[in-house]
C-alpha cells in the first residue's frame, strides 16, 4: 500500500469510539517496520459518552469518562488538532493544529473517524440558549448549571425569575435525552434537602419530543414504561410536539403551551461531521460516507470509515430492507473498528478484507439511581434489574482497565456516602474574582 519506501503511513481522523478504537487494534497487529500510525483529534481524549449522564449527576468523576489518547496509544503519534480537508485524489490532508499552525500530512491509507455533532434546526433563539449533550465539558457545565439555578432561587424574592430558574427544559427523547432528564433531575430532587425553600414540587422538569414515542431503540411497551416512570416523579413529557421558538428563554412549543427557562438542553439528534463536505470522498444525502459492507469507502482505495459518519450497509437487514445502513450507535462503532482494524491490516499485508455484519443486540438505559429499562435480545427489564445491567454492561465496554477500575470505585463511594451535590460553576468563568481584585 505504501507508496513510499518503508511503513506504510496510516491516518487516522478522529479519536472517538471507531477512531481510538481502531487506533488500538492497529497498534497491537502491526509491526514498527510495517506502519506509522497517526492519530488526529481537537481533543487529547476519548470520551465514553453513555456515562455522561452519570458524570453530570455526580455518580461519576467527569475525567473517569475520558481517555487520554497518548496514555492508551503509546505506538502511534496523536496530534491535538483538527482535520480541516482530505484530498484523497493526492493523500494529503491539511491540519489545523492546537497552537494555530496548519500543515499537511501525507498517508496511504486514511480512517475517516471524526463522528458527529449536534443536529440543530432553525429555532429562533436556539444558538443563544441551548447547549447540546455530548461532551464532558457540557456535561460538567449542565451539573453546575442546574446547581446554581438552585442557589439562586433559594434567595431570590421574585416569584416569576424563581420559577424561571427552577424550570428546565431537555428536547430530544432518544436515549441521550431521556438518561440526561433523568439523571439531572435525579441530582436535584436529591439537592432540594439542602437547599432551604426549595422542594422537588417547586422545580419543573419538561421532556419535548417531536415523534409519538420516546428511545425508538426499544419496544414502543418499554417506551411507555419509560414515559410513565417520568410522569411519577412530575416530569412533563410532550409528544408528537416541537418548539417554535426559545427566544430570550422564553418557549413557546407547537402545541401553544408557553413557559420560560434558564435551561435548555438540546438533544434532537445528530448529524455526520460537516468536515466531509472538505473531501473528495462520496457522500450520501445525509452527508455520511458512502462505505460497502469491508468498510471502506465506495469507489476509492485506501480509504476507510465506520461510526455516526458512515453509510455502512446493514447485512442483517438485506433481505427485508437492502438499503439499511446501520445505525449511528456506540454498539455498532466499537464493534466497526474492530473489522475496520482488520481489513486495513489486511490492506498492509496485500490480504482480503471481511465484512462487517452485526445485529443490534438491543438497548440499556438509566433513568436514574436504581431505575432503568433493558431491551437486549428480546429480553425485557425494568426497574433495579434493568438499572444494574446498564451500569454492567457500559462498565464492561470502558476502556482501560484504569477507567473500569476508578468508575467502580466511585459508584462505591457513591452508594456509602451519596453524591456530592454542590455546584462549582466558577469552572466557567474562572478568572472573574481575580478580575474583580484587579479591578480594585
Amino acid at each position: 500500500m505504501s507508496t513510499q519506501s518503508g511503513p506504510t503511513r496510516i491516518l487516522v481522523v478522529g479519536g472517538g469510539y471507531v477512531g481510538m478504537y481502531t487506533a488500538l487494534r492497529l497498534q497491537k497487529k502491526l509491526r514498527g517496520k510495517e506502519a506509522q500510525i497517526t492519530v488526529v483529534d481537537p481533543q487529547p481524549h476519548m470520551t465514553y459518552q453513555p456515562f455522561l449522564p452519570e458524570a453530570a449527576a455526580g455518580s461519576i468523576e467527569p475525567r473517569h469518562v475520558v481517555v487520554p489518547l497518548r496514555r492508551v496509544l503509546k505506538k502511534c503519534t496523536v496530534l491535538t488538532g483538527r482535520v480541516d480537508k482530505v484530498e484523497h485524489a493526492t493523500k494529503r490532508a491539511w491540519v489545523s493544529n492546537s497552537d494555530g499552525s496548519t500543515e499537511v500530512l501525507s498517508y496511504d491509507i486514511i480512517v475517516m473517524s471524526p463522528g458527529s455533532i449536534a443536529r440543530t434546526l432553525p429555532i429562533p433563539g436556539l444558538p443563544e440558549q441551548g447547549i447540546a449533550f455530548k461532551t464532558v465539558g457540557e456535561a460538567i457545565y449542565l451539573r453546575n448549571h442546574v446547581l446554581s439555578r438552585m442557589d439562586a432561587a433559594s434567595v431570590t424574592q421574585d416569584a416569576e425569575r424563581r420559577k424561571r430558574m427552577l424550570t428546565f427544559l431537555v428536547v430530544g427523547g432518544g436515549y441521550a435525552g431521556i438518561e440526561a432528564l433523568a439523571e439531572l433531575e435525579d441530582m436535584s430532587r436529591f439537592a432540594t434537602r439542602y437547599y432551604k425553600g426549595v422542594s422537588p414540587e417547586d422545580m419543573r422538569w419538561v421532556l419535548v419530543e417531536a415523534s409519538n414515542r420516546v428511545m425508538p431503540e426499544v419496544s414502543p411497551k418499554m417506551g411507555v414504561y419509560t414515559i410513565a416512570r417520568l410522569a411519577e416523579r412530575g416530569i412533563q413529557v410532550y409528544l408528537e410536539t416541537r418548539v417554535d421558538t426559545m427566544v430570550g428563554g422564553h418557549v413557546q412549543l407547537s402545541d401553544g403551551t408557553e413557559f420560560s427557562t434558564d435551561t435548555i438542553v438540546w438533544t434532537a439528534g445528530v448529524k455526520a461531521n460537516p468536515m466531509l463536505a472538505n473531501t473528495d470522498l462520496p457522500l450520501d444525502e445525509r452527508g455520511r460516507l458512502r462505505c460497502t459492507a469491508q468498510l471502506q469507502v465506495v469507489g476509492v482505495s485506501g480509504a476507510f470509515s465506520g461510526g455516526d459518519c458512515a453509510a455502512v450497509p446493514d447485512l442483517t437487514k438485506i433481505d427485508e430492507e437492502p438499503a439499511a445502513t446501520c445505525s449511528p450507535s456506540a454498539q455498532h462503532a466499537v464493534r466497526q473498528a474492530k473489522v475496520l482494524a482488520d481489513n486495513v491490516v489486511a490492506a498492509v499485508r496485500g490480504k482480503e478484507a471481511s465484512d462487517y455484519k452485526h445485529k443490534y443486540a438491543g438497548s440499556v438505559a438509566s433513568l436514574g439511581l436504581y431505575r432503568g429499562v433493558a431491551d437486549v435480545y428480546g429480553v425485557k427489564l425494568k426497574g433495579l434489574p434493568a438499572w444494574g445491567m446498564h451500569r454492567a454492561y457500559h462498565l464492561s465496554r470502558m476502556p482501560t482497565t484504569n477507567r473500569k477500575a476508578l468508575i467502580l470505585v466511585g459508584w462505591i463511594m457513591a452508594l456509602v456516602f451519596r453524591r456530592d451535590v454542590v455546584a462549582l460553576a466558577q469552572i466557567n468563568d474562572p478568572k472573574a474574582e481575580f478580575d474583580r481584585a484587579a479591578a480594585s
